[in-house]
Formats: structure tokens, C-alpha cells, sequence
């Protein structure tokens, strides 16, 4: 959290005043001069640039808190030079005051469609460029105090999740200690099974919190390796065949044969299908079917027809009641998924946005869609 010691400085983490950085960027020298003239009592660090290019080449290395650009430069003018700032994941949240010559309304209508959040006429004003300058250098020390916490409250809950896992892994390993040692009635045994497959269903929703974290800090890195999709898919229906027995449902595989190997994450891939297949059986009836299907559209193809071309389509059928149109997108969202919760659809969490996220990991996409009987088809194609 940061202190404000007056309108421009700010206290930083680090104990030490950081000026507000403004970047002045003109092709005209007078011009640059003359703006920078109007700032310096402002106890701003203001740095100025005469061209646009020059900016976006520099922008990591400057990391402003402001910038002040003209309309009209050559090569690139202010509004391309904008465009390209508020397309940028790092640098969009950065307020940009286009100053131009220029009055009509068309003018300030192109600038409001590349992102510009302020304007100024030439001549400019003092009185108007410190008010403009002011307010946005203070929009600007809101959202890096908001950023700030979000990051911290994001830690801490990496944390609590980390450190959750050490006594669920201590209760998985008494209750199977306990079921081993035997003297417990045959009745409860059950209850015991029961007890270890939530706490492994828990361990996997901390393994998946923990997974989107580090996706979203960008701190995953994939293993990739030679995949055998049916063999890896045949596993997961052994291993997931029983919950399905219990619940009166059947498991069944169709694959077409895989003739060559995907190159992915092995472990995480295993992790997807298994939350795929979960999220099916969760919503199948009774006497229903899931059924896990993989499809390799690359066979056959020349190395020049694979392009764009995905390596396996991996889809998993349920029969149950399918999903609303109004949720195809926003079930993958893990904020989203919050919000459905709070619906009434309490039967989603966080693990097929984490499968979205380990396809897009992988250069690919996931979508869901219905089928033409009945039930819902989720789809990860990489």
C-alpha cells in the first residue's frame, strides 16, 4: 500500500519518494519545450520525446504514470501511437492526454475509439493542462493502489491454499492407515471410502487453485513430452470407472486410433481429462452414459496442410440436462464462476477454468455446446 505525500510523489514500498513520470511526446521541439515549461512546477519527472516510434520502443524502460501526446507527428501520429498503448496488456491501463491542433468533433470521436482518455487544444492552456494533468496522474495512483492489493490479497490466498494441503495430506494418509490396520466393521467401511474420495476431490481443487495461480502469474512452465492420447484416456477410464459404477453410470471410450503423438504437458493434460470427465458424471442421471471421445485431424494431412490444424480434439458426452446457451462462454471463467455460484449453480468451480487455461497454455481453445438429444459436449481442441 502506498502513502501520498502530495499530489504528484508517492511513498513506495521501498521507504523512498517516487516521482510521478510524465512523458511528453511532440515532434516540434518548441512544442515539447513549451509543455515541459508549463509541468516543472509540478516537482514532476517529466521526460520529453520527439516521436512516437521512440515511445512504444522505450515504454518497458520508461514505465510512465502519464503521457502527453500530440496528434500530429510524422511516420506514426498520435492516434496510431494510442491504438497501439490501449492494445497492449502492459501498457493499457496508462493515461494518455492526445493534444492536437485539431477541434472538430470527428477528431475527438477517432480519439475516443483508439483509447485516448483525455484531450487538450493547442494553444494550450496552463491552467487547463495541470487540471487535466492532475486528474489523471491521480486516476492513475488509484488503480497501482488497487493493482497493489489485489496482488497481495491474491498471495495470500496462495498461501492459505499452500498451506492447506499438508494436514488434508495428513487426514488422507490416517484414513487410509485406519482402513488398513483393520478391526473396522464391514458397514463402515464404506464410510471410510467415502471420507478418503472427498478429501482426494479436495486435494485436487487445492492442486487446481494452485495451478491457476501460477498460470495467471505467468510462473507455469509447461513439461512437454510425446503423448499417447488413447493410452492416457484409457487410464483415466479405469481409474474413474468406479465412481461412475457407484453412480449407476457408464464410462465408454471411442477413439479413432492414434497414429501419431501429441507434444503437450503429460500431467496436466491427465489433470484436464479428469476434471472433464468428473464435471460429466457430476451431471449425469442414473442409467446414463459419459462418453470420452478423441479425434486427431492432423492424420493424413502434409506437413504444409497442419497448419492451423489442431492435434487432437478431445471431447467428453454427458446425457445430462446440458447447459444454457448464456453459460457456453462464461463457464470457463473462473470469476464468472463465482458469480454463478452465487446464481444458484453451485455445482461449478474452478476446474474447467482451469482446463481452459492449460488448453490456451497449450496454444489451443476449449467451447462447450449441446447435444442434439439431450446432455452437454465440453471441447478442448490443442
Amino acid at each position: 500500500m502506498t502513502v501520498v505525500s502530495n499530489s504528484t510523489d508517492i511513498l513506495g514500498n521501498d521507504g523512498v519518494i517516487h516521482q510521478k513520470r510524465v512523458i511528453v511526446v511532440d515532434d516540434e521541439s518548441s512544442s515539447r519545450e513549451g509543455l515541459c515549461a508549463l509541468l516543472t512546477a509540478e516537482d514532476l519527472d517529466i521526460q520529453a520525446l520527439s516521436s512516437g516510434k521512440e515511445l512504444l520502443r522505450r515504454m518497458p524502460e520508461l514505465a510512465p504514470d502519464l503521457i502527453l501526446l500530440d496528434v500530429m507527428m510524422p511516420e506514426m501520429d498520435g492516434y496510431a501511437v494510442c491504438r497501439e498503448l490501449k492494445q497492449s496488456v502492459a501498457f493499457q491501463h496508462i493515461p494518455v492526454i492526445l493534444i492536437t491542433a485539431l477541434d472538430a468533433v470527428q477528431d475527438r470521436v477517432r480519439g475516443l475509439e483508439v483509447g485516448a482518455d483525455e484531450f487538450l487544444t493547442k494553444p494550450v492552456s496552463r491552467l487547463e493542462l495541470l487540471a487535466r494533468v492532475r486528474t489523471m496522474l491521480r486516476i492513475k495512483m488509484q488503480y497501482d493502489q488497487l493493482e497493489r492489493m489485489l496482488e497481495l490479497r491474491q498471495a495470500l490466498s496462495y498461501m492459505i491454499v499452500h498451506d492447506l494441503r499438508n494436514p488434508l495430506a495428513a487426514v488422507m494418509l490416517y484414513l487410509q492407515l485406519l482402513k488398513r490396520k483393520g478391526g473396522v466393521s464391514p458397514e463402515y467401511i464404506r464410510y471410510l471410502d467415502m471420507a478418503t474420495s472427498e478429501a482426494q476431490k479436495m486435494s485436487s481443487f487445492l492442486d487446481d487453485m494452485l495451478m491457476l495461480a501460477k498460470m495467471e502469474r505467468g510462473k507455469l512452465s509447461l513439461s512437454r513430452s510425446p503423448l499417447y492420447v488413447d493410452h492416457l484416456l484409457e487410464q483415466v477410464r479405469k481409474k474413474l470407472a468406479p465412481y461412475a459404477d457407484a453412480q449407476g453410470i457408464s464410462l465408454e471410450l471411442r477413439t479413432q486410433g492414434q497414429s501419431y503423438p501429441v507434444i503437450a504437458d503429460v500431467a496436466l493434460f491427465q489433470r484436464v481429462v479428469e476434471n472433464l470427465v468428473s464435471n460429466a458424471l457430476k451431471f449425469s442421471p442414473p442409467q446414463s452414459i459419459v462418453t470420452i471421445s478423441a479425434e486427431y485431424p492432423r492424420t493424413g494431412l502434409t506437413e504444409t496442410e497442419m497448419s492451423g490444424v489442431p492435434a487432437v480434439r478431445l471431447s467428453v458426452f454427458d446425457q445430462g440436462r446440458g447447459i444454457p446457451p448464456e453459460d457456453f462462454v462464461r463457464m470457463f471463467d473462473q470469476y464468472q464462476a463465482v458469480h454463478m455460484k452465487e446464481q444458484g449453480k453451485a455445482e461449478l468451480g474452478l476446474e474447467l477454468a482451469f482446463c481452459r487455461m492449460v488448453a490456451e497454455a497449450h496454444g489451443g481453445h476449449m467451447y462447450a455446446g449441446n447435444n442434439p438429444d439431450r446432455g452437454a459436449v465440453l471441447t478442448i481442441e490443442m
